[in-house]
């Protein structure tokens, strides 16, 4: 911006070189401590559920997934929602449980003791037929989707943001443990978030460690491949390939758009 010149008495510019001196120091304290806006930051949050989505769902409208449900054949039963709940793997039976304590007598309450029984398979006994066209009626409600909402939260999202910030990486690095959460969950096995940055941390160090964040990243998202190449299902590796590494090539460690991307050959854009 350009700015006009103006003469200055001696006696004023002395007065505001007084009041620099006093506010400088705080100023400067201020700038230095402005810490880059983490995944939690709404506007990153949200290309955060659109980067998920492209992966999950083949779309960047996340919001149009609190109906989605099917079977994909990876052993879990059925898998739907924002975030890709499933039948076999307790998450989804936690989500109808919170929905049912907010919403008693709601469309799905009634398959809860079929969910429990499933739980760890891949079964859909007690659940078919009416199980998918019921949650596609449940997504309608706002409670469901408000269900939805906080349980990816409890379970994901914010488990991958606390443990980024504890790591000392941005919102790049903290999207990078959220959509291994998604896709690994955080169980015991060694396929799980805790394994894989166990296996990372055999290679690197994070910056919380003193270690570089991008040399970090990448013994990161190492270790995710080796993860997802374990289970057949997950074997196409693209959502870290030529999404994330992509990111991390152009140091775009803070997520800030214009962001490109491929997931399974299909490209993507936010502006």
């Amino acid at each position: 911006m350009h700015t006009p010149h103006i003469r200055t008495s001696r006696r004023t510019l002395l007065a505001l070189i007084g009041a620099s001196l006093v506010a400088g120091p705080l100023v400067a304290t201020q700038s230095a401590t402005a810490a880059p806006a983490g995944l939690d930051d709404p506007a990153k949050k949200e290309i955060a559920m659109k980067l998920v989505s492209s992966a999950e769902n083949s779309s960047l409208d996340w919001k149009a997934q609190y109906k989605y449900i099917e079977d994909i054949g990876d052993g879990r039963g059925y898998t739907a929602g924002i975030i890709g709940f499933c039948s076999g793997t307790g998450d989804m039976l936690d989500l109808v449980e919170l929905y049912t304590r907010r919403k008693p007598g709601n469309v799905l309450a009634k398959y809860l003791p079929a969910l429990r029984e499933v739980n760890g398979s891949d079964s859909h006994d007690g659940l078919d037929p009416g199980f998918p066209g019921d949650w596609r009626r449940a997504a309608q409600d706002t409670a469901f989707q408000q269900a939805q909402n906080d349980e990816r939260d409890r379970v994901y999202f914010d488990p991958a943001v606390r443990q980024g910030k504890a790591d000392g990486i941005g919102a790049l690095g903290q999207f990078t443990y959220y959509d291994a959460i998604v896709m690994h969950g955080d169980g015991g096995d060694s396929t799980g978030f805790s394994s894989i940055r166990r296996r990372a941390l055999a290679k690197a160090k994070p910056p919380s460690q003193g270690g570089d964040e991008v040399t970090w990243l990448n013994a990161f998202l190492d270790a995710r491949v080796w993860a997802m190449k374990q289970e057949e299902a997950h074997s196409d590796t693209s959502r870290v390939d030529t999404e994330q590494r992509v990111f991390v090539r152009k140091r775009n460690l803070n997520l800030d758009p214009p962001l490109d991307w491929q997931v399974y050959g299909d490209s993507y854009h936010i502006g």
